[in-house]
């Protein structure tokens, strides 16, 4: 017969493997956020979970929800919290767990009447790690009934969220780097529509410059279209 230690290492083992497949796949950072709270629910037997991710750009810093299950859409709009604020803030500036045996008589939640409405009892509120310690986010997992988390399923979703965090650093990572090669490209395809313009227009760079960036005004396309254009024209003669 299987006992609980080996279906929580199988739940553990199934859930990094889920969250493993998202780092590693070219799904958006909305999508790997979606995956990650519905394997975190499922492998867990909490409710509900909901993750929150730090707005670094932001001074003070900020949380904002990104993603939850079963929660009207609505609710995830425009849902922020400072460092320090609520529960997940508690969270995301001690960098260490906080387990809530009923949210409506804990000070610091602040989704009470969300908790109501939905029948939410019980909260583990664990920080997203990355491996030098850096909180980017805080994953929330939800009970319906009143529930003492034990230490074997606390560790179980830090694993979960700390697999998280790098799957959500991954993607980031990924799109940075495509807006870097994007704007390379496109500087070097404006360069050589420019040598183009000075060749056949017989003007200075700085000129040819400003007709490229004017066009692109006028025709409410971006620069990179426009040298495209210039530079399709050129290899038509």
């Amino acid at each position: 017969m299987e006992t609980k230690e080996h279906q929580n290492t199988d739940k553990y083992i199934k859930a990094l493997t889920e969250i493993s497949r998202a780092i590693n796949s070219d799904l958006y950072l909305e999508e790997i956020l979606k995956l990650i709270v519905m394997v975190t629910a499922q492998v867990t037997g909490v409710d509900i979970c909901s993750l929150w991710l730090m707005e670094e750009d932001k001074e003070p810093r900020e949380l904002r929800l990104k993603a939850t299950q079963t929660i009207d859409p609505d609710y995830v709009k425009d849902r922020v919290l400072s460092v320090n604020e609520g529960v997940v803030g508690h969270v995301a500036a001690s960098e260490n767990p906080l387990l809530v045996w009923d949210v409506l008589e804990e000070p610091r939640f602040k989704e009470k009447e969300m908790a109501r409405k939905m029948g939410l009892k019980s909260l583990a509120s664990v920080p997203l790690k990355l491996r030098d310690e850096k909180v980017i986010g805080v994953l929330n997992c939800f009970t319906m009934e009143y529930h003492d988390f034990t230490a074997t399923e606390v560790n179980l979703i830090k694993a979960v969220a700390n697999q998280a965090a790098v799957a959500i650093f991954n993607s980031e990572l990924m799109v940075k780097t495509r807006v870097i090669q994007e704007e390379l490209e496109t500087r070097k395809l404006v360069e050589r529509s420019k040598e183009v313009l000075m060749r056949r227009m017989q003007i200075s760079a700085e000129e040819a410059y400003r007709w490229i960036q004017k066009k692109s005004m006028d025709s409410r396309k971006p620069m990179r279209q426009v040298a495209e254009a210039i530079l399709l024209s050129e290899d038509m003669y």
